[in-house]
């Protein structure tokens, strides 16, 4: 049985973006005649929730050491570099996919963030930063007032009179 799957037109033309990104970076690379590795973007997922944006980035490989976060202006870079293994002795690749050579990662968070704050933590090749809202970004609850009567919040169900 298969399932079916709501058409997300957005979706696709970020694929067809990231394919062209790829695209363009190859024919780049290669147009100085000898070869280099690329520069690899990292793949993220960022959370959000009411009091945090919480980021995880795979790095397997990496030292903490060897990775460079900053955040300002509500721009978090995550620089690394991976460095290739040049053993001659292991003798002729005949298939070479693991990633080395440095990258670069910047993403603009929509609110503030508490920078002096930041946490980060790093097991198992995954890196986790926990940006903690600033106040004056986290989502508040409007009272609604209507003739003599008051709602405690948009959400609650009790209503008090007003005395």
């Amino acid at each position: 049985m298969s399932n079916m799957v709501r058409w997300d037109p957005f979706r696709e033309m970020m694929g067809l973006r990231r394919a062209m990104d790829r695209l363009f970076d190859d024919a780049l690379a290669s147009s100085s005649g000898e070869w280099q590795p690329l520069a690899w973007n990292l793949a993220l997922d960022v959370i959000e929730n009411e009091n945090e944006y919480v980021v995880k980035a795979s790095v397997p490989g990496l030292k903490p050491e060897d990775l460079d976060i900053t955040f300002e202006n509500k721009v978090l870079v995550i620089k690394g570099d991976l460095k290739e293994e040049k053993d001659a002795e292991e003798g002729n690749y005949h298939l070479r996919e693991r990633r080395y050579g440095s990258f670069s990662r910047s993403l603009t968070l929509p609110s503030n963030v508490k920078a002096d704050q930041i946490q980060a933590s790093y097991t198992d090749g995954v890196l986790k930063l926990q940006l903690p809202k600033a106040e004056e970004s986290k989502p508040k609850r409007i009272a609604i007032h209507t003739g003599d009567v008051k709602m405690i919040d948009s959400t609650a169900s009790d209503v008090k009179k007003k005395i």
